[in-house]
């Protein structure tokens, strides 16, 4: 089967040095980009994340501190990985609540402005949950009959990612062949951020999602108390999380200019 595209869509997948989004680095990343014709091409990196790999996580993936010492930082490959994506939907296994938001945050320190404000986003993985409720190896086996001998390999992850979209797609007579409709089937709760911290509530206006503002629109806590926004922008958070929030202090200064 075919995807239906009306743009490129970049499958990808990340192995990276741990799960903290604001901590953590990619140590590896594959991306398989289909065209709207059905031509495919693909690129996998190796990437030095200029900090150790735990032995725990090196044992999942199997890529240690010796395998990267010699490689490029993610800073030196962002924009050739830019490149390729960046006029492309994107795809992939648990992408949207991970490797989305680890992408964003190496690009946004690699000082390349990367947003989704043009993109649409599928994760297989939720489409798969909500289906099946597997992990990427029983999907691959369950929707294609294949072992994925290599789990754990960006790059195996990638195609195998694909495959089970496109076995999804011809199992299912009620998912369309239609990233904007697969972007929406596989999206769970909608953030103004990646991470999760900044919400909206049911007028689409944003929300904190945490903390003793939990529930406050993002605006009325920047009014009454301007100083929790410097504390946000210097506290532990996200990069892309503090790029929206700066985003909204803008639109809400300009809007008092009006």
């Amino acid at each position: 089967m075919q995807l239906n595209l009306s743009k490129s869509i970049c499958f990808f997948d990340l192995e990276t040095t741990g799960i903290n989004i604001s901590k953590d680095r990619i140590v590896e990343i594959s991306i398989l980009k289909v065209h709207p014709d059905g031509q495919e091409e693909s690129k996998t990196w190796l990437v030095n994340p200029e900090m150790p790999i735990p032995k725990e996580v090196t044992a999942i993936h199997g890529i240690s501190d010796a395998d990267v010492a010699n490689e490029p930082t993610f800073k030196e490959l962002a924009k050739e990985i830019f490149t390729m994506i960046k006029d492309s939907d994107l795809g992939g296994f648990n992408s949207n609540r991970f490797d989305i938001p680890l992408l964003a945050e190496e690009m946004l320190r690699a000082e390349i402005d990367f947003d989704m404000k043009n993109r649409r986003a599928i994760d297989v993985q939720t489409i798969f949950h909500k289906m099946e409720q597997r992990t990427l190896s029983a999907a691959y086996k369950f929707y294609c009959d294949k072992n994925l001998d290599d789990a754990h390999s960006a790059e195996a992850d990638t195609k195998a990612t694909f495959e089970v979209l496109k076995a999804q797609l011809s199992k299912y007579d009620n998912l369309e062949n239609d990233v904007s409709f697969l972007a929406e089937f596989s999206s769970r709760k909608k953030f103004a951020d990646f991470a999760g911290f900044i919400t909206f509530n049911k007028d689409g206006e944003e929300c904190f999602s945490f903390g003793k503002h939990k529930g406050k629109r993002v605006v009325d806590v920047m009014e009454q108390e301007p100083g929790y926004f410097g504390w946000l922008l210097n506290a532990d958070f996200p990069l892309y999380t503090k790029k929206v929030l700066t985003a909204i202090k803008l639109r809400q200064f300009n809007n008092k200019l009006l």
